[in-house]
């Protein structure tokens, strides 16, 4: 039996289970709509059909025109997302994936790339072509796009269980880098929706304000609160471990 994505989540074993439950629901769900790409689903934030679509459509949006810097998740089904963001002149923060350099950031800037930025900004690209930076070397971000499993209506998120989405922007509201106003979006194909009142939220689960299917652009009307900065206690001794910048900022 493979290693669960939450293994090592802090937190309380019936919100684990039940995310993990509405997790396996959906990532099905996607596999019996054949709405899933190579890999498939299971165990990631899953690359659907339609992706181009949905970052078209959240292109289209006013917090999109907005933007000078955003931040994004490194996964696949958000891979137009960064280059749309790039084509556009905007800079792009991309996670180092699972948050693995004392440096957990890529900066895409749109001047300074030498390939394409369709190439740019995928995760092989992000490597090459985009600068790893500090915490305090980053600049305010004016959209976070996230990746996801499941989300609903009223602005509950849940990823694939690793938490390193929640730790990412965490870490940047820490810093200063995210406020309680900036907009977080996501791109998803509608399967992903279930019903409000159907996600577990932790209280360092980061909620939405924008879902975006290849069909339509919801605005999320019940605005939940957001984490202050880093959750310690929802962290376990594992997840510190393998995260350099965690460990470093506990160690002073």
């Amino acid at each position: 039996m493979s290693r669960r994505h939450d293994a090592d989540a802090g937190g309380p074993s019936e919100l684990l289970e039940a995310k993990a439950a509405l997790r396996e629901r959906v990532w099905s769900a996607l596999k019996d709509a054949d709405a899933d790409r190579f890999p498939g689903a299971e165990g990631r934030i899953p690359n659907f059909i339609g992706a181009e679509d949905a970052a078209e459509r959240l292109r289209g949006l006013g917090i999109w025109g907005q933007a000078a810097t955003l931040k994004a998740n490194p996964d696949s089904p958000q891979w137009p997302v960064r280059q749309r963001a790039l084509e556009d002149g905007k800079r792009v923060y991309m996670a180092v994936p699972r948050l693995a350099d004392p440096r957990p950031f890529f900066l895409l800037h749109p001047e300074r790339i030498e390939q394409s930025p369709r190439k740019a900004s995928s995760i092989k690209g992000a490597g090459r072509e985009g600068r790893p930076v500090e915490m305090d070397a980053l600049e305010p971000v004016d959209l976070v796009v996230v990746g996801s499993v499941a989300v609903s209506e009223d602005g509950a998120r849940l990823g694939k269980g690793g938490g390193f989405s929640d730790l990412e922007f965490a870490l940047a509201r820490e810093a200063g880098l995210i406020g309680a106003d900036t907009v977080v979006a996501t791109t998803v194909h509608e399967v992903q929706l279930v019903d409000p009142g159907q996600i577990p939220m932790a209280d360092h689960d980061v909620p939405l304000d924008w879902i975006v299917t290849p069909d339509r652009a919801v605005r999320c009307q019940e605005r939940h609160a957001r984490s202050g900065g880093i959750r310690w206690d929802a962290l376990t001794e594992e997840k510190i471990a393998a995260i350099p910048l965690l460990a470093r900022i506990r160690g002073g």
